[in-house]
Formats: C-alpha cells, structure tokens, sequence
C-alpha cells in the first residue's frame, strides 16, 4: 500500500460494515481498509480473508499492533464510547457511526478524548452527502430563504424486524433507546443541519405501533427550537411507510421554501422564482468515506464531528426527556458537556 494512502482499521465487521467496505472500494487512491477487528472470530476472520488484511478479535490489539492512520467504528451503540475513546488515545483518527454515544457522560469521555489527543473524528451522517440535502444547503446559507422559520424532516420505513433478527437493537441497555435514537437520529442531524442553528429545546411523542417485543419506541414525533428560532419537527419510525407524498424535508423561511422527497428538490420564492431539480441517486457511503479521506489528508474540518455528534444526541435525550415528562426539555449545550 502506497505511503500516502491512509490506512484505516474497520472496527466491527457486521451489519452497516458492508456499506463501508463498499464505500473504500470507490476511493482506494486516497483511503483503503488496512486492517479488521471483530470480537465474533469467524466474522473477524471473514472480513479479513475478504479484504486481504490482517484481523484481530480485539480492536485494542489491532490498535497496538496494526499498521493504520485511522478507525471505522460499526459497533452497537453501547460500545461506541469506549472505541472512541481508545482509538482516540492511540493516536488515531475516528469515523464513527451513529449515535455518537449514549449519555452525557459519555460524550463527556469522548470530547475530552478526542481534544487531548487532537485527532480528528467525523460522525458517519451520510444523509449529509445525498445531493438534494447539499443543494438545499447551499440554498439556506446563500440567504435564498431569508431567515429560517421551520423545518420538517422524515425518515419512517417498515421494519420486519423480528425477536429472532432483532438483537442488541431490542434492548435499551445496549441501543440507548429505541427507534429514535436509532433510524431516527438521521433525520435529527438532518433537521439540525437544516435549521442552522443549536438546538435548545425538545419533546416527543413516543409509540410503539407494532413492534412490542422490544422495550423501546417503535416510532417517534419530536419537535425542537434551535437557538436562531427556527422550530423544527420531526417523524420516524420502524412500524409503517410514510403516506403519498410525505416530504423526506422542507424547510419554510421569510423569502420563501423548499421541499424535497430525497432525490428532487423544489424551491418556491416569494419573488415568483420557482425550480425544481432532480438528482441522481449516490451512494451516500461511499460519499461519506471519500469526504473522511479528503479531510484526512487536507487537514480539513468533516462536516459534522463530534461536536454535531454530541449536539444531535443532546436533541435525542430531551425529546426523551420531554416525552417521559409530559414537557418541554433543554437541550444539553456542547460547552457544558465539555465543562
């Protein structure tokens, strides 16, 4: 492997992990898996024979012994913190899937890790890197929708998740939660990263329409205010499809609005402008790793690190709290967490 290709150790090698590998595969010339770590043995072995790299069944190990730059975590979610904190302290950089991490505490642990060891670490947000979603940025912060009033985001699908197949997800011990802080937390950075703003306040309403047999939410409606006074709502869930004609997200300002199903976005303005694009479909990992690399190797900021990570999980544990209490909840800031 070429010296100035960043070598990357996969941390996890089930589930979303074959979407990562997928996404190397696209930018080799820049960043490649140069070795797997996975606590099952058969998978750890798998991954490695498929990659051609060497494998490990601890990820400490491969931390202390294998040839890499960075780290791809694709745990469960309980097991995120500790990753990050340990890859952190061996000097690496850190992609980390979603959530970032499951409490305060936690995201105390990962804040100070990452600061005092100055590595980078990119949340794997790639609902950030579908074209739509970057147009429409473009759009709000060129000031084409004056100042933002609301936002609304969705991310609902039918689940056939089972008691057989479900796993760790079934329980909040290991998943922090239920559905929301699962699928839902894509349309929370998404929403956030619309709004433009911090969030400061949340609540939700919690269902669990069919899944009973895991103990939390199956589905999620949640509402926030971000600190520039934009509001914004949220719905998701495992249990059912979304209507006809749902919006993945819209966004409604002074000037005017836009909308969009995920692949064409429309703008309306109240100057009579009107257009509407269709994109191409992406593959939104791929996206996301080739973005990983370029600010490996640019010394350039991703596009939401820790910090949104921590921002977003903030959003997830008031609407909980909202939801537990019949209330509106604050949002915990970043620069408490890091107090």
């Amino acid at each position: 492997m070429p010296s100035d290709i960043i070598r990357v150790g996969l941390i996890g090698g089930g589930g979303i992990a074959t979407a990562h590998i997928t996404g190397y595969e696209q930018h080799t010339d820049v960043i490649r898996v140069a070795a797997v770590a996975d606590a099952v043995p058969d998978t750890a072995a798998a991954r490695g024979a498929e990659l051609d790299v060497p494998f490990f069944t601890d990820y400490r190990e491969m931390l202390e012994r294998a040839d890499i730059d960075a780290v791809d975590i694709c745990l469960p979610h309980h097991l995120h913190r500790d990753a990050i904190v340990a890859a952190a302290r061996s000097g690496k950089h850190v992609l980390c899937e979603k959530p970032l991490c499951l409490s305060p505490d936690e995201a105390r642990d990962v804040q100070a890790a990452v600061s005092e060891a100055g590595v980078t670490l990119m949340c794997a947000h790639n609902q950030l890197f579908m074209p739509a979603v970057a147009r429409a940025k473009e759009l709000i912060d060129g000031g084409a929708l004056g100042t933002v009033y609301e936002v609304r985001t969705t991310d609902s699908f039918r689940n056939e998740f089972d008691p057989s197949n479900m796993g760790w997800r079934a329980h909040a011990a290991t998943s922090g939660g239920g559905e929301l802080i699962d699928t839902g937390y894509h349309p929370s950075y998404l929403l956030m990263h619309l709004a433009g703003g911090a969030p400061v306040q949340a609540t939700a309403m919690l269902s669990t329409h069919r899944l009973g047999f895991m103990e939390g939410e199956d589905s999620a409606q949640a509402l926030f205010r971000f600190d520039n006074g934009a509001v914004g709502q949220l719905v998701t869930s495992w249990a059912y499809e979304p209507a006809a004609g749902t919006e993945r997200f819209s966004v409604v300002g002074e000037l005017g609005s836009l909308t969009s199903d995920g692949t064409t976005l429309r703008w309306d303005l109240l100057d009579g402008t009107s257009e509407t694009v269709t994109f191409d479909d992406i593959d939104t990992f791929a996206a996301e790793i080739g973005a990983f690399g370029a600010c490996l190797r640019d010394g350039t900021r991703p596009i939401h690190t820790e910090r949104e990570g921590i921002a977003v999980l903030g959003m997830i544990l008031a609407a909980y709290e909202g939801a537990r209490n019949g209330t509106i909840a604050s949002v915990l800031q970043v620069d408490t967490v890091s107090a």
